[in-house]
């Protein structure tokens, strides 16, 4: 079972999940949650092979969708979905695979296709960190400033670090091994015909014109938004703008 965090107590709705992305945790969403939570149950999870979750020796969307399937299972047998990402991608397969457990989903800032990017080089430029001579989180920052330029993704990353412990809270060397899958997306088969809203930060390039025809032939009922302002990380850039969009879609 996926490591959880539960926020709220309304059990007249269905739970919202909250479905984290490549690198990320269940507390990144932390602050979302908890506005959420004044109204409905939250719950948000660890990935495998992130945070506090189980270390498995794969990271690919089928397995990923499992185990969210068996979460819903455990806090009710359906439930609203928001998925940013990786979780997004998850999200989707979840949704195809056991439309019974999804009651509605947002899929935050990604598409149901392959993309050509890849995240190894920060895979790398984790993995080359000496933690053992790392005292702070300023020092962890500095080291990692060599090899990842943009601040804002540094402070992502050391989220994940755990700098007593001397260890990253990410099964980095699976990740790696396992990047194509995650950057692509598995073969799926059927739809999901329940509400759907994809929405994307106006400054990312993640969810394109191109991509609507794959999203529509999967999620029939599929609806499309921005945020404008916002890129890749629009719930981390426009936190506010997100929940408004949250509350709307899920009728809080």
């Amino acid at each position: 079972m996926l490591a959880m965090e539960t926020f709220g107590e309304d059990n007249s709705h269905p739970p919202i999940l909250i479905v984290h992305g490549l690198f990320g945790s269940g507390r990144n969403w932390g602050v979302i949650a908890r506005r959420l939570a004044k109204d409905r149950r939250v719950v948000t999870v660890d990935m495998r092979n992130h945070g506090d979750s189980p270390r498995e020796e794969t990271q690919d969307y089928p397995a990923m969708a499992d185990d969210l399937a068996r979460v819903i299972d455990e806090i009710g047998g359906t439930a609203q979905v928001i998925g940013h990402s990786m979780g997004g991608k998850a999200s989707m397969v979840l949704a195809l695979a056991h439309p019974d457990k999804v009651a509605r989903m947002i899929v935050a800032d990604i598409a149901p296709v392959a993309y050509a990017h890849t995240q190894s080089h920060l895979i790398e430029a984790m993995q080359a960190l000496d933690l053992a001579a790392l005292d702070t989180r300023s020092d962890a920052d500095a080291a990692l400033a060599e090899a990842v330029e943009e601040k804002s993704v540094r402070a992502f990353l050391l989220q994940s670090l755990d700098v007593r412990g001397k260890a990253w809270k990410l099964n980095l060397d699976v990740l790696e091994r396992e990047m194509k899958k995650i950057t692509g997306f598995p073969e799926v088969s059927g739809t999901y015909d329940g509400p759907v809203l994809f929405l994307a930060g106006a400054d990312s390039d993640y969810v394109r014109s191109e991509h609507r025809a794959r999203i529509k032939a999967l999620f029939p009922e599929a609806r499309q938004a921005k945020i404008p302002g916002a890129g890749h990380w629009l719930h981390a850039e426009k936190p506010r703008e997100f929940e408004a969009a949250a509350r709307a879609f899920f009728e809080i």
